[in-house]
């Protein structure tokens, strides 16, 4: 009779359990998504501290597959997209984004500013949607951009509205690495408790000077944040909306998009103008 396998239930239990190949691959895709540009094998050997054979059939695997990528005639490998893919087309995700796209464009159009969609990318904000401005001048973020979490609207806006629990492990950790750093975490703390109280963030001049952060979260049906939305607006270029205004459309769209996902914005009565 064979003998059965019990799964393990305790993490000092699992990390007795390796697949080298895959902690192998997932070094090399770690590697080449903290670099600007690319890594020849060589390179991607030495700095995973492993030999050129070793590494190579890794590589070759994760090309095979789309996760890495070649530029001739470089023989430099780079991250593919897929991963992004992977993440937007996860069910949550991907429900979001098709009824983000639309109501996005519509707004980007009616406030002449960038708009942007970013979600938790473990101890980081992503960008995962953009809508451009569609004025000749402007502000413009990449899709994909990653930003620290303490330090950006998108990200408070995103911790103030994560179940207790979550948010107090991800401030631990965020608030060590502010610290260790040399900066004082306390404002940025008492920033997010205020976006909790009040159910949104402004911030002006921190992006960049002349631009004012308006972020909104998008609750789903348990209060927690799957997405911020986030107008940066730009105040050194003519712009017929009015801050207060062009505020005012982009809480009707994300309180739009939290109906569509089941959640309910925490404000109800917003008006910048009261700020």
């Amino acid at each position: 009779m064979a003998k059965r396998q019990t799964v393990p239930d305790r993490i000092d239990e699992i990390v007795t359990y390796r697949a080298p190949a895959l902690e192998k691959g997932l070094d090399v895709l770690e590697l080449l998504a903290g670099q600007q540009g690319g890594l020849i094998l060589s390179q991607i050997a030495h700095s995973l501290d492993r030999s050129v054979q070793e590494v190579y059939r890794v590589v070759v695997s994760l090309e095979r597959r789309g996760y890495v990528t070649r530029r001739p005639p470089s023989d430099e490998f780079f991250l593919s997209m897929k991963l992004f893919d992977l993440a937007c087309n996860y069910p949550p995700t991907r429900i979001l984004l098709d009824a983000a796209q639309p109501v996005l464009q519509m707004l980007a159009t009616r406030i002449n500013e960038s708009v942007i969609l970013s979600v938790l990318d473990g101890l980081r904000v992503r960008v995962v949607a953009v809508a451009d401005n569609p004025a000749p001048i402007g502000f413009r973020v990449r899709l994909g951009t990653q930003s620290r979490l303490l330090t950006t609207a998108s990200g408070r806006t995103l911790l103030a509205f994560q179940n207790e629990r979550q948010r107090a492990s991800m401030l631990e950790t965020l608030v060590q690495e502010h610290r260790t750093e040399g900066s004082d975490p306390a404002p940025l703390l008492k920033r997010i408790k205020r976006i909790a109280e009040r159910g949104y963030e402004v911030v002006a001049d921190e992006t960049l000077r002349g631009i004012t952060d308006v972020s909104f979260p998008i609750l789903d049906r348990n209060g927690i944040a799957q997405a911020a939305l986030t107008m940066p607006f730009v105040l050194w270029v003519t712009n017929q909306v009015r801050l207060a205004d062009a505020s005012q459309h982009l809480y009707e769209a994300a309180s739009s998009l939290n109906e569509q996902i089941g959640g309910r914005l925490p404000v109800t009565d917003f008006s910048l103008d009261e700020q």
